[in-house]
């Protein structure tokens, strides 16, 4: 499931963070690359562990426990602190697979990559290029999103990043582990979330519909879910 998610971050907390990242002390991007990426890999990061990538990715995390319908579709169980990316002067991402499990550097913090997460903190006609290319059975979507707006997608995919010909795209990114591994029933769960709102919108919270159907998507949360 690839899915867009509007306004993650409101305009102070994206100028906050923005301005956090700017101001910060830009390193080769390969730092945090396996070998397979470090080949078609160009762009600069920040690193992992310094001030401003702490700052910045606290101010995310904190937004995303905001951001009912990123609850929604991805059943987080665990979210590995966001990481920052600056591309400009035709730099780029080659297509890349991101790797199944992800280790916090000097820690014991690690995740099974279910999903990836791409939040974009610069406004898309402020620079060429730079668009998010997603391959997966749902075909090739090319992804360039306001600034404050996030998409997730399966980790499995295979996606680049296209060369950035004017100006620069800052955006951060980062991998969930979901409480329920499999994309299809995660699927599943997040339609049947939107179709409970709908019932409870037309029919209120106390409806015997919602209810019913309520009680249906716990208890396939309760049958797929690990925690």
């Amino acid at each position: 499931m690839l899915i867009a998610i509007p306004d993650v971050l409101d305009a102070a907390t994206l100028a906050r963070v923005r301005g956090v990242v700017e101001a910060g002390e830009w390193i080769d991007g390969n730092a945090t690359s396996g070998p397979q990426a470090a080949l078609a890999k160009r762009n600069r990061q920040l690193p992992e562990d310094g001030a401003a990538a702490r700052e910045a990715g606290a101010a995310i995390i904190d937004a995303l426990g905001r951001a009912p319908l990123f609850v929604a579709a991805a059943l987080p169980a665990k979210v590995f602190p966001p990481l920052f990316n600056r591309y400009e002067g035709g730099e780029d991402f080659g297509l890349h697979v991101d790797n199944a499990i992800r280790m916090k550097r000097g820690s014991d913090f690690r995740i099974r990559s279910d999903l990836s997460a791409t939040l974009f903190l610069q406004d898309p006609g402020t620079y060429d290029g730079g668009e998010l290319v997603i391959e997966d059975q749902f075909g090739v979507q090319e992804v360039k999103l306001p600034a404050g707006h996030m998409v997730l997608y399966p980790a499995s995919s295979l996606h680049r990043v296209a060369a950035v010909t004017r100006g620069v795209r800052l955006a951060s990114f980062f991998w969930i582990q979901s409480m329920v591994r499999d994309d299809g029933a995660r699927r599943i769960l997040f339609d049947l979330d939107r179709g409970v709102q709908a019932v409870a919108a037309a029919q209120g919270h106390g409806a015997a519909a919602t209810v019913q159907l309520t009680g249906v998507y716990h208890n396939l949360l309760r049958r797929w879910a690990e925690v």
